[in-house]
């Protein structure tokens, strides 16, 4: 299992888990009418947040999508604080003000979620040259969708960390749909030909599968961290949700989704293969499965009895004391 001991194992399904069950939690907490704004759910896509994140430290940094609840989780994001925020809380993560698609903890090197299509990749080449100016050793790492790819900000971002050789890792998480046009009918060209136009190393790699995603990072974290430059992971995955919640999918196909959660579920992968291997055994993740159900149901009822933020908080955190 590569460089994982039983720890990391056990931690790599907990964040897995805690991800599946966040998003399921939230979505059904949407339906019921208890969350403002807008939500987009990462349930289906587990493995690319932990796989790539397992590999980082607190001092590198992350920026996020629209879809960025599992990259928070994936980073070590507090999951309480999280749901405070998503249901606009004055304690939640960024005070209640920023909602779901715009979590952030810096504290964690987590720059945000983020509204903007291809707002990351920018974000991340200045993290990155920080990085590098500062001699700090760390690495920055942009999640953009498909549909992102596809943005002049992120074909520029590839440019500039290229030319300025930082230590940076582009992964583009192709889930099939750009809200609901089809990847492979809107990207032209394919994403490691891309990686290669500018200069730097593709990999395609298997998005339901920790263990392909975790060595893919790997091997790119490391080159990033030893001075050789940015790279660019090809995530093909699936989410088991619509691009945001209220969605119709009328342009996927009946049953599409229910033969994914059958057939591509990240966190059955997982179990299959560390149990028949004897690394965990499956009475020890059921236990993990029950606590962190239990924790998420926590949050839930703390985020529900958490104050609004008031008048008073109208005009703060608008303006940065430098």
């Amino acid at each position: 299992m590569l460089q994982l001991n039983r720890d990391d194992l056990v931690q790599a399904y907990i964040r897995m888990r805690t991800i599946r069950e966040f998003e399921e939690r939230v979505h059904t907490e949407f339906a019921g009418g208890a969350i403002p704004g807008f939500v987009h759910l990462y349930a289906g896509e587990e493995a690319s947040a932990v796989g790539v994140c397992m590999n980082l430290e607190d001092k590198d940094y992350i920026a996020s999508t629209h879809r960025g609840h599992g990259h928070c989780i994936a980073k070590g994001c507090d999951v309480e604080a999280m749901m405070k925020e998503i249901y606009g809380r004055r304690e939640g993560s960024c005070g209640g003000k920023g909602g779901s698609m715009h979590i952030a903890d810096l504290s964690k090197g987590m720059m945000g979620a983020n509204g903007i299509v291809g707002g990351g990749p920018p974000l991340v080449c200045g993290a990155a040259l920080s990085a590098k100016t500062l001699k700090t050793g760390g690495v920055a790492i942009a999640f953009v969708g498909d549909g992102g790819s596809n943005q002049g900000t992120t074909l520029e971002s590839y440019n500039l960390a290229n030319v300025w050789n930082l230590p940076a890792v582009f992964v583009v998480e192709d889930n099939g749909y750009a809200e609901s046009t089809a990847s492979a009918w809107s990207v032209g060209g394919s994403q490691l030909k891309r990686a290669e136009a500018f200069g730097m190393p593709g990999r395609e790699v298997d998005g339901h599968d920790f263990f392909a995603v975790y060595e893919a990072a790997k091997e790119a974290v490391d080159r990033a961290r030893a001075g050789k430059g940015p790279s660019l992971l090809h995530v093909k995955l699936n989410r088991y949700y619509g691009h945001f919640e209220g969605d119709a999918m009328t342009y996927r196909a009946d049953g599409e989704v229910e033969a994914l959660r059958e057939t591509v579920d990240s966190l059955a992968a997982f179990r299959a293969r560390v149990t028949e291997t004897g690394l965990l055994e499956g009475r020890q993740l059921d236990d993990i499965d029950r606590e962190v159900a239990a924790s998420i149901g926590q949050a839930v009822t703390a985020a529900m009895s958490a104050k609004a933020p008031g008048e008073e908080d109208l005009l703060t955190d608008v303006y940065v004391s430098y």
